[in-house]
């Protein structure tokens, strides 16, 4: 049975908020009535775009793509973990790619399996960028031994992305209590796993990803707190959502949200990676939910010269479909940016 993600990330955190963001209205909106690297790595900051197989050369940032992009086919058994990186590749004509641990999560330890993945990805060309690490606990729990345990359990994720030659892991700051509670208690977890992290030269990146991470001016809070050059934030152009109506976080329709615009905005200064989630396009081949000449204007303010992640969760769409609509959308625009 397919699995839903937002299913999989409350029966892994086992946490459920509800809450209002009092104070910060102006940043909020109901989500009923409309549409919807500052700094890259030092690494890609000081390469600069390169040519991909298939993309323009003359733009400021290069493509690549996000695994759960596929979830569907992976999750259905249609496509193996082993197989991305090629399909990256020989499908869409992308070199770099964003693992999502839920498709190899007992192999964090297998330096077996992971060896396979970084063959396959070096055979077909294929650079690995980052793991996203979901349900291994909340950094922002506010139970100093939950948050210690969750630290702990993102060790393994560290040590797997060095091992693949990534730079990064994509991690969640979910906790429950206030939201300055939660902020104090993230601040702490993240610091913690920034320590472990560095030591193997890798980043730990925080994404807006529901509850108080989706408030941007909450997270540029949380990155000042822990004041860790190699703890940073991956903006996603879609995930704003603060509030729902069921009876748990995850269920239930978005009743608030923040500013999508505002909210990458904040996150920019801190940003070592970017997804760029879609949905549905027009006729014209535009994102419906987030104008992307916008929020590219954005990110190329803050001179960020990285990867910009596609991840597609459409239905209107097949994934393969949504993956070259929205690589030819970030192409189109990144042209006239550039």
């Amino acid at each position: 049975m397919r699995k839903n993600r937002r299913k999989f990330l409350k029966e892994s955190t086992q946490y459920a908020i509800g809450f209002g963001l009092l104070g910060m209205s102006g940043s909020l909106s109901s989500c009923g009535g409309g549409q919807a690297e500052g700094e890259g790595t030092e690494e890609t900051a000081a390469e600069g775009p390169t040519t991909q197989v298939g993309t323009p050369a003359d733009m400021f940032f290069k493509i690549s793509l996000a695994q759960w992009s596929l979830n569907k086919s992976l999750f259905d058994g249609q496509l193996d973990n082993l197989d991305f990186a090629a399909k990256a590749r020989n499908d869409f004509g992308i070199e770099a790619v964003e693992y999502v641990n839920q498709f190899f999560r007992d192999k964090a330890k297998d330096q077996q399996y992971l060896g396979e993945m970084k063959k396959r990805a070096e055979d077909n060309g294929v650079r690995s960028l980052l793991i996203m690490v979901d349900g291994e606990g909340n950094l922002g729990a506010t139970g100093d031994e939950e948050r210690k345990l969750a630290v702990e359990n993102h060790h393994k994720w560290v040590d797997a992305a060095k091992f693949l030659g990534c730079h990064s892991i994509r991690v969640n700051a979910f906790g429950v209590g206030s939201m300055q509670e939660v902020q104090q208690a993230a601040i702490d977890g993240l610091g913690k796993l920034g320590e472990y992290a560095a030591q193997s030269g890798i980043n730990v990146l925080v994404e807006n990803h529901g509850s108080y991470s989706s408030n941007g001016q909450w997270l540029a809070g949380v990155m000042q707190g822990v004041g860790m050059d190699n703890v940073g934030t991956l903006p996603d152009f879609g995930n704003f959502c603060v509030r729902r109506d069921g009876d748990g976080f995850w269920e239930g329709n978005c009743v608030e949200e923040y500013d999508r615009y505002q909210g990458v905005r904040e996150m920019m200064p801190y940003a070592k990676a970017v997804s760029a989630k879609s949905h549905d396009f027009d006729e014209n081949g535009n994102e419906i939910h987030t104008d992307y000449l916008k929020v590219m204007q954005i990110v190329k303010e803050f001179g960020y010269t990285g990867y910009v992640g596609i991840e597609y969760e459409g239905n209107q769409l097949s994934e393969d479909q949504g993956i070259a609509a929205t690589k030819e959308l970030l192409e189109r625009v990144g042209q006239q940016l550039s």
